[in-house]
């Protein structure tokens, strides 16, 4: 299966370009000594199909993720649900635990959802609410389970709709990892509405949502302008300890290849500063994928282009604080066959070991999961597993790591069943790595 053709008109439009031409050069190392396995093939059902981002796991083990199609069909392939994957056994049950309707009530989630301290879950659909010419600007939504059945029981969760887009100055389309803090504030980030000035359909924006007895009051505290500090969040946010946000902008800024911002809380106005421009060059550009921290504070992330001068296939880089600025490494290009379209953000080990999914080639041109490893002759990449189409295809998604240290993650088409979906490329899995 080449994942290539997988990339549908709907799908390009909500990446809004930023995931790259695929190049083709030569293999790296293939890690031994772990088994990769299916556990969940997605039907395009009432189980879900294509899912676009990967899991959150509780503090139980299991994992909650969201699909963007399936389940309920009043939306044209389904209008995606949110699932519950829990061990039985030697094996793992999906349970949907609320599927949307679309309209008022959203569609197409397009990002994974936040656990609350209470064990709730709180997450966006990219459609579906109101405006944005019938299709929907999306929605932030709050699912909380049934009072009267028992978590383990194969029961639908209540929702809550929380805020629905307008289009306007409030943002359109939220993707990306929501932020929650103490307080119980919600932190995320719309890729269009906002600014006019970025002609497709806004610049997007960086929003805050506070809870007022029932209701929750939205606040636009970044919005993007077409200038040289940046556009288009994407990923979401993540907070620091004090209260700080920060992401990428994805396009924009003063060479057109995004940006790195942190946005302040000093009193009532946030402020944003850009603390990285990516050039295109060996730095790379077009972030996507959203940020991480490791123990001491720096900042991990990728780009889809740049790099390597021949295949410019995106870097790894790392952001560190010094004297109240910040040091700039791209400290891995990639590059080669194996290495094209890192698209989601990273996990990092007690090891200073880095992981991650790529889009697209592989041994079989269906996308990869690897890891970056630290020595002193520098960073190399393995490849943990080539998806070659039947065991899926094309992930777009973080992985997550359980107290063995066996990953987890999906991908978005591919798969056994459900061919009707995306063209019928598959409806994408859930797949394990075990030591």
């Amino acid at each position: 299966m080449n994942s290539r053709s997988l990339w549908s008109p709907r799908v390009r439009t909500i990446a809004i370009g930023l995931l790259l031409a695929l190049v083709f050069a030569a293999l790296v190392t293939v890690a031994q000594a772990q088994t990769y396995a299916v556990i969940h093939n997605f039907s395009g059902g009432g189980d879900g199909g294509n899912p676009h981002v990967g899991l959150t796991m509780d503090a139980a083990g299991n994992f909650y993720g969201t699909t963007y199609n399936g389940g309920n069909q009043t939306c044209s392939g389904g209008c995606g649900i949110v699932f519950r994957l829990a061990r039985s056994g030697s094996s793992w049950v999906l349970n949907p635990i609320y599927s949307f309707a679309g309209g008022r009530d959203g569609a197409h989630p397009y990002s994974r959802v936040a656990i609350a301290r209470d064990g709730t879950l709180y997450g966006t659909t990219y459609q579906g609410g109101t405006g944005c010419a019938g299709a929907g600007c999306g929605t932030v939504f709050h699912l909380t389970p049934s009072p009267t059945a028992p978590r383990t029981a194969l029961a639908s969760w209540n929702e809550e709709v929380l805020y629905r887009f307008t289009g306007e100055e409030d943002g359109a389309n939220p993707q990306g990892d929501l932020a929650l803090d103490q307080a119980g504030n919600i932190y995320g980030t719309t890729l269009l509405g906002g600014s006019t000035s970025c002609s497709y359909g806004g610049c997007g924006v960086i929003y805050e949502l506070r809870p007022s007895g029932r209701a929750w009051t939205q606040t636009v505290l970044y919005s993007p302008q077409l200038d040289s500090s940046g556009y288009t969040p994407t990923g979401g946010v993540i907070l620091d300890r004090s209260g700080n946000l920060y992401g990428v902008f994805g396009a924009g800024g003063q060479y057109l290849s995004g940006a790195v911002y942190e946005l302040s809380p000093p009193g009532s106005n946030w402020t944003e500063q850009t603390i990285y421009l990516f050039t295109s060059s060996y730095d790379g550009g077009r972030p996507v994928g959203g940020l991480i921290f490791d123990s001491t504070g720096n900042l991990y992330g990728t780009t889809t282009s740049g790099g390597d001068p021949v295949n410019e296939n995106g870097t790894a880089f790392e952001l560190s604080p010094v004297n109240g600025g910040w040091n700039f490494n791209a400290f891995y290009l990639f590059c080669c066959f194996t290495e094209v379209d890192p698209a989601d953000k990273l996990l990092i080990d007690s090891a200073g070991n880095l992981y991650g999914t790529t889009v697209s080639n592989g041994n079989y041109n269906d996308g990869t999961v690897y890891k970056l490893s630290y020595s002193t002759a520098g960073w190399t990449s393995t490849n943990l597993h080539n998806f070659d189409g039947s065991d899926g295809s094309g992930p777009m998604s973080i992985v997550v790591s359980d107290a063995n240290g066996n990953f987890y993650g999906t991908a978005t088409w591919g798969g056994t069943s459900g061919t009707g979906c995306s063209g019928g490329f598959g409806c994408g899995v859930i797949w394990e790595i075990t030591q």
